[in-house]
């Protein structure tokens, strides 16, 4: 089988998870979102539809204070469940001598949040729950080129929208009720010869401001990158490598709801991915794992995601 027609876009970067807006811990953008050869650019004219699943556990320690739903709190500790479904389309429309694309992914969320909260008496003890559509994110703008049968890269552009509910007092919501803006690179080499993969995803995420808490959260730069080898197996393709990731907000957080100052969150990490990808036909399957800790964070929840990805590519 060719690597080079087995690669479409996992465009799993509209996954959200609510609970750690900037405002919390983290952006629209979850480490991991985009990262693989997976998530490059087919290269030709294809259509693709995605389910991605993602489960992400985490905690602070209770001297540590964050800003949620316009709360200030201690010790959070959340859960959240989510899947999105994804579909996008690479036409045969070339501009830059590049083709270009578009997609969508509208997410389904559940999550749980517990923390003590501050207020004039004192804090309390507080449990929320939240379930629902996310925050849908719509790609207008994907261009991508190929160079060989190896290497591949491409720009887009990714809007977040705010769709999901959002309460201003509650630890858990499933939207963050404000808009994100973005641009993106990646550049994808897979060895069509020997199976070595070395892929990086990179982003900024311009975010305008949560009007229900006046707080509006710093621009945030998001690294991605993936090394991983790949075998034939089971009459398709193996791959099992390692992703790490680098997230970092470049500006502070302002507005009068930002009582916690700048707050600017961080966090590295670096795991195990496996990927499987077969061809039936005219039809590709792909499945992609992996697990994700964060080991270095500031100013936002540290804990565990893991990805399951399942698209079918025609």
């Amino acid at each position: 089988m060719n690597l080079k027609t087995v690669s479409f876009l996992t465009a799993a970067m509209a996954l959200t998870s609510p609970l750690r807006a900037e405002e919390g811990g983290a952006g629209h953008y979850m480490p991991g979102t985009t990262a693989s050869f997976i998530d490059a650019l087919p290269g030709h004219p294809a259509f693709a539809i995605e389910s991605v699943f993602t489960f992400y556990q985490a905690d602070v320690s209770a001297s540590r204070q964050l800003p949620v739903g316009g709360l200030r709190t201690f010790g959070l500790d959340a859960t959240a469940y989510a899947n999105s479904l994804v579909a996008f389309y690479q036409t045969p429309l070339e501009l830059f001598g590049g083709l270009y694309a578009a997609g969508t992914a509208i997410p389904i969320v559940w999550m749980e949040a517990e923390a003590q909260v501050a207020g004039p008496l004192g804090t309390v003890n507080q449990r929320d729950t939240a379930s629902g559509l996310g925050d849908i994110t719509i790609i207008p703008f994907m261009l991508g080129w190929t160079n060989g049968p190896d290497l591949k890269y491409d720009v887009r552009f990714n809007v977040y929208l705010p769709t999901g509910d959002y309460d201003v007092g509650a630890l858990a919501n499933v939207g963050k009720n404000y808009w994100t803006f973005e641009p993106m690179v990646s550049v994808s080499y897979l060895s069509t010869k020997i199976g070595l993969e070395i892929s990086a995803f990179a982003g900024v995420d311009f975010n305008t401001e949560n009007e229900d808490t006046d707080y509006q959260t710093g621009t945030q730069f998001h690294l991605d990158a993936t090394i991983a080898q790949h075998l034939p197996l089971f009459g398709g393709v193996a791959g099992v490598g390692a992703n790490g990731f680098y997230y970092q907000q470049i500006t502070g957080d302002s507005g009068s709801g930002a009582t916690l100052g700048d707050f600017e969150g961080r966090t590295v990490g670096v795991g195990p991915v496996l990927s499987y990808l077969r061809q039936f036909g005219k039809t590709t399957l792909a499945a992609e794992v992996k697990w994700l800790p964060e080991l270095d964070t500031e100013h936002r929840l540290q804990g565990d995601y893991v990805w399951f990805k399942l698209a079918f590519l025609f």
